[in-house]
């Protein structure tokens, strides 16, 4: 396994509609991207570290967190439409072009699921590695809501959201309905190859990492941030944190509604 190269790559742009400047807001403390890095120094597979961001902000401070930041993402790259594909290509292929250093396993690690139990990315890196048939491990965790029970709303009448070979599946006792489960942003192990060859971060075959659901907390908006803050004093989870620092030397400075800082 060590003779692999794996590569976490963590997406942090500087603009955010729903929570301004979310990654580098304190949750708990420290600013949430420090959440993504911390998990990645702990894995014992992981050879680089790399945020990929636009902003010079959260790259300086990326870098005071023991990150890699070779890089700043093009900011066309960096736009509220922009998907995942075109931002891990981007960095995959600027570290083999550039530094000659080619990726055989790219781990995405997206700030916005920052709870993430000891071993989970060696978990899903590993799962990887022993199934050569399989391109992408993501994530999962049980759905809260079974979508054989959900419905969509077409010409004012209800249809169901999923069609089945059970009868009046809607009805039936959740029990009786087969396992559905929710993609999270804690962990995308992927081959090099899937987004080389394939054009796609998760290719043909999908394998899972299921993840117990107390940790699958998306931050999207400030009612979930409240939530993860609360957790975190009562929720007693076993997750990677960062430590706490000292500040000192920091300058802060309020803008858009959150709190930037950086060094003098």
């Amino acid at each position: 396994m060590k003779e692999k190269n794996i590569v976490a790559i963590i997406p942090a742009r500087g603009g955010s509609k729903s929570i301004p400047k979310k990654n580098i807001k304190f949750l708990g403390g420290v600013p949430l991207l420090a959440y993504s890095i911390a998990a990645a120094q702990r894995s014992k597979l992981v050879d680089r570290i790399i945020v990929s961001t636009d902003d010079e902000i959260i790259a300086s401070l990326a870098k005071d967190w023991g990150a890699e930041v070779p890089f700043i993402r093009p900011k066309e790259l960096a736009q509220d439409q922009t998907t995942d594909f075109p931002v891990m290509e981007h960095a995959t292929r600027w570290l083999e072009f550039n530094e000659d250093y080619r990726a055989d396993i790219v781990v995405q690690l997206r700030p916005t699921s920052p709870f993430r139990p000891f071993g989970l990315i060696d978990e899903a890196v590993q799962t990887l590695l022993s199934r050569p048939d399989a391109d992408c491990v993501r994530t999962v965790t049980p759905s809260g809501e079974n979508p054989f029970k959900m419905w969509r709303i077409e010409e004012e009448r209800l249809t169901p959201l999923l069609r089945s070979n059970f009868h009046e599946a809607y009805n039936m006792p959740r029990q009786e309905l087969p396992s559905t489960f929710w993609q999270t942003g804690h962990v995308d192990a992927i081959r090099f190859k899937t987004i080389t060859k394939k054009n796609s971060l998760t290719g043909d075959v999908l394998l899972p990492c299921v993840v117990p659901h107390e940790y699958a907390i998306d931050l999207d908006n400030l009612y979930q941030w409240a939530f993860a803050e609360f957790l975190l004093e009562q929720g007693n989870l076993d997750i990677v944190k960062p430590q706490r620092r000292d500040w000192f030397g920091y300058k802060f400075e309020q803008r858009e509604g959150a709190f930037e800082f950086f060094r003098p």
